[in-house]
């Protein structure tokens, strides 16, 4: 969840350091510190809040440091619990959780030493400064401490005295580089991208060893071992604003590409090798977490639809847990944006322990999930920089219906294509303009409702997390038939109400449920491919999309939806972009 850089070289350290913090900042923005040291003294600088605190820190001198930004597993936000943690001689930062660090500290008072944090985190530093003595060597003090530690971890650790940044990963990502006379390290590439440098990413157990001469890297037992290096360009590098205010609004108007791209990119081969296992394939299994979870609802519903495949999914964080049944012949779908969730990690590799063939859907390349996996589908979304996720959901939306299509031609079922949908998509991009003018109705709201049937039930589940996410109103998603199963209770002239029909066959009886909300009193709005419907009396305002295959219809009705959440959190005074208490990526349990 927490992002972490470190440079050595040299150039002044701080401003590599700070530009790099900016671009990792969707991964954490609760606090942000960086050190810096010539080789001698290490200065640490450290604030509360976001990475702009520190840009009086620019100037800092020091050719090598370590910079972080926090999201707050442990110990609440503040400067004491920020990062770089520091103990003796030592200073680090690290992305993970330590899950044993209550017994190490116990270990490390009785000792007589003395804690400045309440986080996990400072016990590595402890650790490190308790074993250097022993080791005479950063490298094997860091190894040493490692071996203690149960959990997670991504390290990048400096010691007063020493011109070394030593780095440790285990189930947190961890990408090193080099350059001409320097060496850098971070959490994704987007931190350090740069023409000229060469990156390699560490696997679990791998240690480096960053100097002005370049990386070293390591195996558990620290015997030098090679990765697969790849060139490090200003592709990587994180996207800017341009003409919009924010990047969750620049990523929604990205709908439409990153469709295109998906699917342009799919049609070109990368469905060669799965064809052949989807031939044999009797059973789907989903886990996903999040807004993936949710796109791998459409899929259960496209893929049993369109050709009788029995499909699962999955709550990843669940299915670890869960001792799943694994039927032979089961293709596991393993869907994260990120490539780094750690519950869909997990998840993934006990399906492969179970005998099932993984195949990982991700935005990242080069990702944790796409080492894992046996079969890889890229989305072609592009960085998604806001953390709240839009374009990379219909994205995966391309991907997983792609997979439904061609299950439905290997069983004879041929559906229609999802060719016209970047078309289609810009078209409905421009109809949910009109949604700006809803907010009224919902920013004063106790509680919002987003009800469908069948395909439009996953379109209301994710746009209620869109507009829980960033505007922080208590929202649920319902199949409308179960609104009077209880959940009507709730309703009232303060609960908003927001119904999808996209399917003519059970649109009038989502119609029903519009009914007996509107008679409780609640304002309704509908999203729909129906003028007719529009028209309707109980319906307050309304986005009218076009047409398509009703078991593809999430791919374009939850457009309007994300510019639903994009605008009522911009009219409560909120940063769409940078939600209290989230993150983008979850690299922790």
């Amino acid at each position: 969840m927490c992002g972490i850089v470190g440079y050595i070289g040299k150039r002044q350290a701080a401003p590599v350091l700070l530009d790099g913090l900016k671009r990792l900042e969707y991964r954490g923005y609760d606090s942000a510190g960086i050190a810096l040291s010539d080789g001698g003294e290490i200065r640490v600088i450290r604030r509360k809040g976001r990475v702009s605190e520190l840009e009086f820190a620019r100037a800092f001198a020091g050719t090598m440091g370590i910079g972080h930004t926090r999201w707050a597993p442990h110990g609440a936000p503040s400067e004491r619990n920020a990062h770089p943690q520091s103990y003796g001689r030592i200073a680090l930062v690290h992305n993970g959780i330590i899950e044993n660090a209550s017994e190490l500290r116990k270990e490390c008072e009785a000792r007589g030493e003395v804690f400045s944090s309440d986080t996990d985190s400072e016990i590595a530093a402890h650790l490190v400064e308790e074993y250097l003595d022993e080791e005479g060597e950063l490298l094997r003090a860091v190894r040493r401490a490692t071996e203690r530690l149960t959990g997670s971890y991504a390290l990048a650790v400096l010691c007063r005295g020493r011109r070394e940044i030593v780095c440790a990963r285990m189930h947190s990502p961890l990408i090193v580089a080099w350059g001409e006379e320097e060496g850098l390290a971070a959490s994704d590439a987007s931190a350090i991208a740069g023409e000229g440098r060469l990156a390699c990413v560490l696997e679990d157990g791998d240690f480096a060893r960053l100097t002005m001469h370049g990386a070293e890297v390591f195996d558990k037992d620290l015997c030098p071992i090679e990765r697969p290096v790849f060139p490090l360009g200003a592709e990587e590098a994180a996207p800017e604003k341009g003409e919009f205010r924010h990047f969750m609004r620049k990523e929604i108007a990205e709908v439409p590409f990153a469709v295109e791209s998906t699917l342009k990119a799919l049609s070109k081969g990368d469905f060669d090798a799965l064809c052949k296992v989807l031939c044999q394939t009797k059973y789907l299994h989903i886990v996903a977490c999040g807004t993936a979870y949710h796109s791998g609802l459409c899929l259960k519903y496209a893929a049993e639809r369109l050709s009788r495949v029995l499909t699962e999914v999955f709550l990843a964080s669940e299915y670890r847990y869960a001792d799943p049944i694994v039927p032979e012949n089961t293709l596991t779908i393993a869907v994260s944006q990120s490539g780094e969730t750690a519950d869909t990690l997990a998840a993934a590799a006990l399906a492969k322990e179970r005998g099932s063939l993984v195949l990982a859907v991700t935005n990242v390349e080069r990702s944790s999930i796409t080492r894992l996996a046996d079969f890889v589908l890229l989305t072609r979304a592009g960085k998604e920089v806001a953390v709240a996720a839009t374009k990379s959901f219909n994205a995966q939306l391309a991907a997983l219906y792609s997979i439904a299509a061609e299950l439905a031609r290997l069983h004879k079922r041929p559906t229609k294509s999802l060719a016209a949908f970047p078309v289609l998509a810009r078209e409905t991009l421009l109809a949910s303009e009109c949604v700006a003018s809803w907010t009224p109705y919902f920013t004063g709201a106790r509680s919002v409702f987003f009800l469908g049937r069948g395909a439009d039930r996953c379109a209301a589940l994710e746009g209620s997390l869109k507009l829980k996410e960033i505007s922080y109103l208590p929202s649920e998603g319902y199949a409308a038939g179960e609104l009077k199963h209880g959940t009507l209770a709730l309703v009232d002239g303060r609960t908003p109400v927001v119904a999808i029909a996209c399917d003519e066959a059970v649109a009038d009886k989502t119609m029903n449920a519009v009914h007996e909300v509107y008679a409780r009193g609640a304002a309704v709005f509908l999203v729909t491919p129906f003028e007719s419907l529009c028209a309707a009396r109980e319906i307050t305002a309304s986005v009218l999309i076009p047409r398509c295959e009703p078991v593809f219809s999430p791919m374009l009705s939850v457009i309007p939806l994300q510019m639903l959440a994009y605008h009522v959190a911009l009219a409560m005074g909120y940063d769409p972009d940078k939600p209290r208490n989230l993150a983008k990526s979850v690299t922790v349990e």
